[in-house]
């Protein structure tokens, strides 16, 4: 028995894992929602239970794997794609148009309203807010006008079922790690935090224990 079989558990249902407290209630979308920045992210995910991905403004047209993860994402739960009303925004938005299946992405726009983030010295070179200075209601409006899908909660994968199934706190936890991203065609140096959050809406607690079963029995490479 190996290191990794021995701190090895079986998963617990996220239902016996989920906790007790309650929760703000905030529409779940099941489409992945792809915004430029982390500000954006911080601003939506107040709004919405949802997937959202950063681009990091032209950065993610530098990184095959982001943009093939994006792919996968958008085959397995559709992209709704909102970016600023500036033009920058807009070249993202068309280039992303361009590389990802048009049947699995749909478009969400935000209206171009004058004004300057609480966070910024100065206004963006076009004078309009972004998506982070948008009220709630007006992104909740701009979401469902793009045919955003809400569903019902579910609990996502927790740190303790990563270490119930080795993929943290054992030798070679962050090789599995690795490997249970790249399986998936998400990026291999994703943050445990996101890899988390991203498998819970792409697998279920059987699928992802059979998954690491799987990937723990290939052989170790470098």
């Amino acid at each position: 028995m190996t290191d990794r079989d021995r701190c090895r558990q079986d998963l617990p249902s996220r239902t016996e894992t989920s906790s007790a407290c309650s929760r703000p209630a905030k529409p779940r979308i099941r489409e992945v929602i792809v915004v430029e920045g982390r500000y954006d992210r911080n601003t939506l995910s107040q709004v919405v239970d949802a997937m959202i991905f950063e681009t990091g403004g032209f950065a993610i047209f530098n990184s095959p794997s982001r943009l093939c993860a994006l792919r996968t994402l958008a085959a397995r739960r559709g992209l709704i794609i909102l970016t600023d009303s500036d033009g920058a925004g807009f070249v993202i938005r068309n280039r992303l148009k361009s590389l990802l299946p048009s049947d699995c992405v749909r478009q969400a726009f935000i209206p171009a309203v004058p004004g300057k983030e609480r966070r910024k010295d100065h206004p963006s070179r076009q004078g309009l807010l972004g998506v982070e200075g948008m009220r709630p209601e007006v992104l909740l409006d701009a979401l469902r006008l793009a045919g955003a899908t809400e569903e019902e909660p579910v609990e996502e994968f927790t740190a303790a079922d990563f270490l119930a199934l080795g993929l943290t706190g054992c030798p070679g936890s962050a090789l599995l790690r690795r490997r249970l991203a790249e399986s998936l065609n998400l990026p291999g140096d994703i943050s445990q935090s996101d890899l988390r959050r991203m498998v819970s809406r792409i697998l279920s607690a059987e699928e992802l224990s059979e998954l690491v079963s799987e990937l723990s029995g290939q052989p170790q490479t470098g």
